[in-house]
């Protein structure tokens, strides 16, 4: 996806809803993700990610795409990507979530809106709205870069 104005906006409100998900998914050793995948074993990944996200949203709303990808070297960190799709009521959103070893990030593939609008500042506020009612409750920001506490 180029990125544009509502993009990076967009971006922003989908890894603020993710990072839960993230996190808990980051908890699992990176060598068991990088073993499912090599080994195509797609419905125990998916399961790792259903559960992943049960904590935080209505059930089928995070789910495993078609797939993922890793890439592991000698002399780098493993690095783990997840096509996920969100699919709260009236959007459908594809990321690729990636998982390393202090971080993850999120990368919107395709956003689909069942009834969209021509203003895509009316889409990217259903999006955040629709984010929202899917959650169990109300989800903290992630944090960013910019806003860590400097280390003392």
């Amino acid at each position: 996806m180029k990125p544009t104005y509502p993009s990076r906006d967009r971006e922003k409100i989908v890894a603020d809803a993710i990072w839960p998900v993230a996190s808990e998914l980051r908890m699992i050793d990176v060598v068991d993700l990088i073993s499912m995948l090599r080994f195509e074993r797609y419905a125990n990944l998916a399961d790792i990610v259903a559960t992943a996200a049960e904590l935080y949203y209505l059930p089928d709303t995070v789910k495993l795409g078609i797939g993922g990808d890793y890439k592991l070297d000698w002399d780098t960190a493993a690095k783990v990507v997840l096509d996920l799709e969100l699919r709260p009521i009236g959007v459908t959103i594809y990321v690729r979530l990636t998982l390393e070893h202090d971080k993850a990030g999120v990368e919107i593939a395709h956003i689909v809106f069942d009834q969209p609008d021509e203003d895509p500042d009316v889409n990217t506020a259903f999006l955040e709205a629709a984010l929202a009612t899917a959650a169990y409750r109300p989800l903290p920001e992630a944090m960013s870069a910019e806003s860590r506490p400097e280390a003392a």
